[in-house]
């Protein structure tokens, strides 16, 4: 373990052998961190908050904050971060409420740029990359792959859905669907998130698909409900291909609660 002699850790925080701590930097009690992490200078970890291996948490972040929340009254609520995230300069990343599930979690393999902040109990999956200064409000979820530009504002509650991608400075106000690419102030759909998908190996059969479903979703002027199950009628009959790439549309679609982006 190699911890700075300015930095400060609690006799109650956990942290695996190899882990490293820059100066002046706090890890506060009950905070568990697993290995080959590093923690830069004047980085805050509060806890409860369980760092899982090979993340890198650059100088000034402050993770495991007690949450923006005015119902907040102290209670342990906390905070899950997997694996190989990267966490840039100024990103604050605050504790869960016991309004909803009690904690924040992201998965691996995050790129968090710099003064991104992400609010209480939001759920953010795997792959995501989120630019600089986006703000994420309370309970968001964000799905595999998501890629947020920078200056990006989501509402509370909103959901975005996987291999979603939103421009610069878009103002999410309803959730986003699965491979929707949105953009704008409030943010409109634009389109199929084709070049990400071609990236992650969707083939031009894949994104041929989703591209029909897009058109029934937005282009053939059908309510929310009909365009859904007709979504889902086209993965019924499109075999494995149906399955792979419209089911994750169409369980996305039954959880919308705000509406979708139009």
């Amino acid at each position: 373990m190699a911890i700075h002699p300015t930095a400060l850790v609690d006799p109650g925080a956990e942290l695996a052998a190899d882990v490293e701590v820059g100066a002046y930097a706090v890890v506060g009690p009950g905070c568990r961190i697993g290995a080959g992490t590093t923690i830069g200078a004047h980085a805050i970890i509060e806890g409860p908050s369980i760092i899982g291996r090979d993340n890198r948490i650059h100088s000034f972040a402050v993770v495991g904050g007690a949450p923006q929340d005015k119902k907040y009254a102290g209670e342990p609520t906390g905070l899950e971060i997997g694996d190989r995230n990267l966490i840039r300069e100024y990103v604050t990343i605050n504790r869960g409420t016991i309004q909803d599930v009690g904690t924040t979690r992201l998965g691996s393999d995050n790129w968090i740029m710099a003064y991104v902040h992400v609010a209480h109990d939001c759920q953010i999956g795997s792959h995501v990359t989120i630019a600089n200064t986006v703000n994420l409000a309370g309970h968001v979820e964000i799905g595999d792959w998501a890629t947020l530009g920078g200056y990006t504002g989501v509402h509370q509650f909103c959901k975005i859905g996987a291999h979603v991608m939103t421009g610069i400075s878009s103002v999410v106000v309803q959730d986003i669907p699965t491979y929707v690419t949105a953009s704008g102030q409030s943010a409109k759909a634009y389109g199929v998130n084709s070049e990400g998908l071609k990236r992650r190996g969707f083939s031009a059969d894949d994104i041929s698909l989703i591209k029909r479903a897009y058109r029934l979703l937005y282009r053939e002027g059908k309510a929310f409900a009909e365009a859904r199950e007709e979504i889902r009628a086209l993965a019924a009959s499109s075999g494995e291909p149906g399955q792979r790439c419209l089911l994750p549309l169409v369980h996305f679609l039954d959880g919308v609660t705000r509406g979708i982006v139009r």
